[in-house]
């Protein structure tokens, strides 16, 4: 009864917030859709936050809000929830259910983390740099997803699962920017530079620029997160299995480390080498389905039921919201009103992009939302004859650094999909970091970018 009771709250308060951006929305946007795609987005983030709803009924409800009040149609609604990213999730998933299931992520956690006695903030430090250094490399959604068995095998605490889970997904969103292969919106920037004719970054000058944002934020992340921790578990000592490992975990690791190499192989390195030319998220489900292939058969379809299916209607959604925010023209305004910026000083120019865009992408894919704003921040450059490829640095990494809702980026969904992680959690952490993350990117852009 109490629970119901504060669903039924949450849903109130949610469809109220929902109501009064409306309000809001009608004195300066005017445009009825405008109107109504701000209050269905106030709605879907509180919904989200709140709990007052599953994740996952929540994250369709674009499916039916969008169409009914003339937001986009259903088809071009629905079209986002078949995104071909979706499909990089199942194959990851399935995996990862492979790997738990034959206990190898028990091995993995010993082979990369502290040895004997340590605490849990050395443990959340271990945790996000093996996952920073991966996805520097690898997709940040392929680090989450194979350091996830590892997370929850650590400790039965609930607490301590939680917090080593925000350790791989935050891990995993700083190192992604280390590389220029690291997350797409680095790639999409190097593309908008080159169809612009701006002078390229090098693989190396661009990892030079990064390095010291990603460590100033790796230094940072194991004390945040170790905030609030019992003080009667300071230190544990991990498990080390004696028992050797199985004929059925040597043969899923190789098949780990080769899905590791193929990976790496085909991340070009331009100009020196182009990769193979494969599509990662072709690759990620092929390695997937053969998890079930008879010699193979780690998995039956019975244990597709433990695939989070509400995470990947939740990235359904955000490609949605994304869609109606171009579809709309909604986009295009905000260009428009951003152009009144170009006259104040640089640095408050680059705290203000950082803001905006840091705080957009917690409702949408980065991808998304960088392929939208770059065009916006160049012109903005432009008219303002300040330093458009410092602005489009700044807004492409920012792309990257949301850290407060699920929907934000990969790692982040994965982390929420475990279970052990609440939303309230992620974002009273996730806060902290944005405003880190703001104030780091502003002050390197500045004294050293510049």
């Amino acid at each position: 009864m109490l629970k119901l009771l504060k669903n039924s709250i949450s849903i109130v308060i949610a469809i109220s917030a929902s109501v009064f951006c409306g309000l809001i929305g009608i004195l300066f946007l005017g445009d009825p859709t405008h109107v109504a795609l701000i209050s269905i987005v106030v709605l879907l983030v509180t919904l989200w936050t709140n709990e007052g709803l599953p994740l996952g009924v929540v994250s369709l409800l674009p499916l039916i809000l969008f169409p009914a009040f003339g937001v986009i149609t259903l088809p071009a609604t629905a079209s986002n929830y078949s995104n071909s990213v979706i499909f990089l999730f199942l194959g990851g998933f399935m995996l990862s259910i492979a790997i738990q299931k034959t206990g190898l992520h028990r091995f993995i956690a010993e082979f990369i983390l502290p040895k004997k006695v340590v605490t849990p903030r050395r443990i959340i430090f271990a945790l996000g740099l093996i996952s920073a250094l991966l996805s520097s490399l690898l997709s940040n959604t392929t680090t989450a997803l194979l350091l996830l068995p590892v997370a929850l095998y650590i400790s039965d605490e609930r607490i301590f699962k939680a917090r080593f889970l925000l350790a791989i997904a935050y891990g995993a969103s700083i190192g992604g920017i280390i590389t220029p292969i690291g997350t797409p919106p680095n790639l999409i920037l190097l593309g908008f530079m080159e169809a612009q004719g701006l002078e390229s970054v090098s693989f190396i000058k661009w990892m030079f620029m990064t390095i010291p944002l990603a460590l100033a934020m790796l230094a940072v992340l194991p004390f945040l997160l170790s905030i609030g921790l019992p003080r009667a578990h300071e230190k544990f000592a991990l498990e080390h299995s004696q028992v050797p490992m199985t004929k059925e975990q040597k043969k899923l690791a190789f098949t780990v480390v080769l899905l590791a190499l193929l990976l790496l192989l085909n991340s070009p390195v331009k100009p020196w080498y182009p990769g193979l030319g494969l599509d990662e998220k072709l690759i990620m489900l092929t390695f997937g389905i053969s998890m079930f292939l008879p010699g193979i058969n780690y998995l039956k379809w019975e244990d597709t039921k433990a695939i989070p299916y509400e995470i990947i209607f939740l990235f359904g959604a955000g490609f949605a919201i994304a869609n109606a925010f171009m579809d709309s023209g909604l986009a295009n305004l905000v260009a428009t009103h951003l152009e009144s910026f170009s006259t104040v000083p640089e640095l408050i120019l680059i705290i203000l992009i950082a803001v905006l865009i840091i705080f957009s992408t917690e409702v949408t894919s980065n991808t998304a939302l960088v392929s939208m704003a770059l065009p916006i921040i160049y012109s903005l450059g432009k008219v303002s004859n300040m330093d458009t490829s410092l602005l489009l640095m700044v807004a492409t990494i920012c792309g990257s650094y949301a850290f407060m809702l699920p929907i934000a980026t990969p790692p982040n969904a994965i982390a929420i999909s475990s279970g052990s992680l609440k939303i309230k959690e992620m974002m009273k952490f996730g806060l902290l970091m944005n405003i880190i993350g703001i104030v780091f990117i502003s002050l390197i852009a500045w004294f050293f970018w510049k």
